[in-house]
């Protein structure tokens, strides 16, 4: 067993392997990469789904979670225009309307 504490961790009497990476790092500032890096921790039913869609999908594991964050914002960002169109048009007015005529002469 490897006495190294930053590859063990003690949790609830058992002790379960991580692995740190250092790639990233260099000289006390993050090293330059083309996109910015996140750490999630997932429950396993949770990772599991995300493994057997990644595998399906014929792609990574970190692109497939990737592509579900980006449904899930256009997902949010419709609901929240959806929102705002609601709200406009309850105080839509015909009274106050500009016909198209008047908005383009």
């Amino acid at each position: 067993m490897d006495s190294n504490p930053k590859y063990w961790i003690m949790r609830k009497m058992s002790l379960t392997k991580f692995v740190k990476s250092d790639t990233l790092w260099m000289e006390g500032r993050n090293m330059p990469t083309k996109n910015p890096r996140l750490n999630v921790v997932l429950e396993p039913s949770l990772y599991n789904a995300l493994t057997g869609l990644a595998y399906r999908e014929g792609v990574s594991l970190s692109m497939m979670a990737r592509d579900l964050l980006k449904e899930a914002l256009e997902i949010r960002e419709d609901v929240y225009w959806q929102e705002v169109a609601k709200k406009r048009e309850e105080t839509f007015s015909y009274e106050k309307a500009l016909s198209h005529k008047d908005i383009w002469e």
